[in-house]
């Protein structure tokens, strides 16, 4: 199982000095992949009486500008959006993007994608709130053929490209993971997913989420053994003394993937967090 560190956005801060030191130790420490969450906007909830949920309060550095920067200063790294926030981008410009991103880390981008539950960032970017699921299964389809061919032509409900391409092309087709856990996204996931990003404990419930996945797959005719998952433990919400039981819960079930949350831990300062992941890798691993 490939452990992973969650990048801790909301809490790191905007100095590029920090960002640097954090992304440095996380590699040197031996962690696997860094793991991003994605939002444009945030709304102000002042005249949204009950609004719950990320605010114009809650920083988030912009996914791929971000792996840019990563993918300049690391090596090994592999650089994961969990989630990206697909149906509210534009699909060519998120393939264009994805794309550079692959070609200058040399291959070490993993795109895990939502529907996201934003409506006002929706809204602002100029997307349907109603009609994301959909788009999202589309705009699956469309990244993989931009990403495989040189020119397409492609006709959508949402999207349409007429004899046109990318370039650079990554040179493979980047993996698509899933987050969530509707039961519409664990059967996309077993049709069309290469993996699936669960935020819940290894229990009964996870079990079945993973049947449900594994049933979808074997009706595409798929091999469910190639379906990735990748579990998350945050650290501040386990007992840490159930920090090694909770990964290895997942191991057992089957987990090729294991990312660590370090937010809402309560640390004083940004610098914290490498420190965290750094001194809790050993007894994860």
């Amino acid at each position: 199982m490939k452990i992973g560190a969650v990048f801790p956005q909301l809490e790191i801060g905007a100095d590029p000095r920090v960002v640097r030191e954090w992304t440095t130790t996380v590699e040197a420490a031996g962690y696997d992949h860094v793991v991003a969450y994605d939002h444009v906007l945030g709304a102000d909830p002042a005249n949204r009486p009950g609004w719950t949920g990320y605010t114009d309060e809650s920083l988030f550095h912009e996914v791929f500008v971000l792996f840019g920067y990563m993918a300049a200063i690391t090596t090994e790294l592999e650089l994961v959006t969990g989630v990206l926030v697909l149906p509210q981008r534009q699909t060519a410009l998120v393939a264009k993007q994805a794309a550079e991103v692959d070609v200058l880390s040399g291959g070490r981008l993993r795109l895990g994608v939502g529907i996201g539950w934003n409506s006002v960032e929706y809204d602002a970017l100029g997307v349907p709130f109603e009609k994301r699921g959909a788009r999202l299964t589309q705009q699956v389809e469309l990244l993989r053929k931009l990403w495989a061919e040189p020119v397409i032509s492609y006709d959508g409900t949402f999207d349409q490209v007429e004899e046109a391409g990318l370039n650079p092309l990554p040179g493979r087709e980047i993996p698509i993971w899933f987050g969530g856990g509707a039961d519409a996204v664990l059967r996309r996931t077993g049709r069309i997913g290469d993996g699936w990003m669960p935020t819940s404990p290894p229990d009964d419930k996870a079990r079945a989420q993973l049947e449900t996945i594994r049933e979808a797959a074997a009706e595409a005719g798929r091999d469910p053994a190639t379906i990735g998952i990748e579990a998350r433990l945050t650290l501040g919400a386990v007992p840490e003394q159930d920090w090694r039981a909770f990964a290895d819960g997942w191991r057992e079930l089957g987990a090729t993937h294991f990312g660590v949350n370090t937010m809402n831990m309560g640390l004083s300062k940004p610098e914290d967090h490498a420190e965290v992941l750094r001194d809790v890798l050993p007894e994860l691993s």
